[in-house]
């Protein structure tokens, strides 16, 4: 079993809201847009992170990020990309591949409004959690924390850390 926090677009925005928690998760997974790469330095500092660069990122963010991250944990088969549209409009570039070939769980980021949307065609559930950062139009900054378990994704939470000043 894993906690994971997933958090998108802090545009070099890291603070101690998002940092406790950070501190509560196993894993915290960033979907891109990182901004200053001191938002994933303070995140790996207290837990392991799993990123993607986003169309944002400068050169040091995509030199140690890459633009898509596959991998599976607790039986789950994920896909991070910064942008991936949703289901029935996904971003042309991924389009073949998710149909080819679909994750149980598919994360983006990007647009800055947090959707949580099951694929029905694909048999996948699509997670953007917004954006945790204070740059954009979003009126409230917003993460998502759930759990893997044994090939389940469980415990799904919203998170609202306070509203854009």
């Amino acid at each position: 079993m894993k906690k994971i926090l997933l958090l998108s677009d802090t545009h070099s925005y890291i603070d101690e809201q998002i940092l406790k928690f950070v501190k509560q998760a196993d894993e915290v997974w960033h979907a891109g847009d990182i901004g200053d790469l001191n938002v994933t330095d303070e995140i790996q500092k207290l837990k392991p992170l799993r990123a993607v660069y986003g169309n944002i990122d400068n050169k040091d963010a995509r030199a140690e990020f890459p633009l898509d991250n596959r991998f599976t944990v607790e039986g789950v088969d994920v896909w991070i990309t910064h942008i991936g549209g949703y289901p029935n409009k996904y971003n042309m570039r991924v389009r073949e591949m998710i149909k080819q070939n679909p994750p149980k769980l598919f994360i983006c980021g990007h647009s800055h409004i947090l959707k949580v949307q099951y694929d029905e065609k694909l048999q996948l559930l699509h997670l953007n959690p917004g954006a945790a950062g204070k740059h954009g139009f979003h009126k409230v900054r917003t993460m998502l924390r759930f759990v893997l378990d044994k090939g389940d994704i469980k415990e799904l939470e919203i998170i609202e850390l306070a509203k854009r000043k």
